[in-house]
């Protein structure tokens, strides 16, 4: 890692942590993600893919632009028929800096994210 990246992630207060515990995403009362796994970044859970069930995400076309993370893509995220627009992004080729958030999708509008029970006690 550069000087000047280091530098970056300390400004934004970027520098990532793993997570504890088992973490679950949910809307409308539907799991969407479960994971012990997940990697903190600016207060956001990223979710491992492989823990993110995909059918329920539908690919979106929008995109936006972190000034440390890249380019960011989105999913609607959807649920017995009803869609949430946006709500779930991911980094398909991250900077350098965030490269530990690439094949990692975190969750946000209304999508609740919270400590789960044990993985395994469900």
């Amino acid at each position: 890692m550069t000087t000047m990246t280091r530098a970056i992630r300390r400004l934004v207060g970027a520098d990532a942590s793993t997570d504890s515990g088992p973490m679950e995403a949910t809307w409308k009362g539907v799991t969407i993600a479960r994971s012990d796994r997940t990697l903190v970044v600016e207060g956001n859970h990223y979710f491992p893919a492989a823990d993110v069930d995909s059918t329920f995400l539908a690919a979106s076309e929008k995109q936006t632009v972190c000034p440390w993370k890249g380019v960011a893509s989105y999913y609607d995220v959807v649920v017995d028929g009803e869609r949430n627009a946006g709500a779930a992004w991911y980094y398909p080729s991250p900077s350098p800096a965030a490269a530990s958030v690439k094949d990692r999708i975190a969750f946000w509008r209304g999508v609740k994210v919270r400590r789960a029970a044990a993985l395994g006690d469900s």
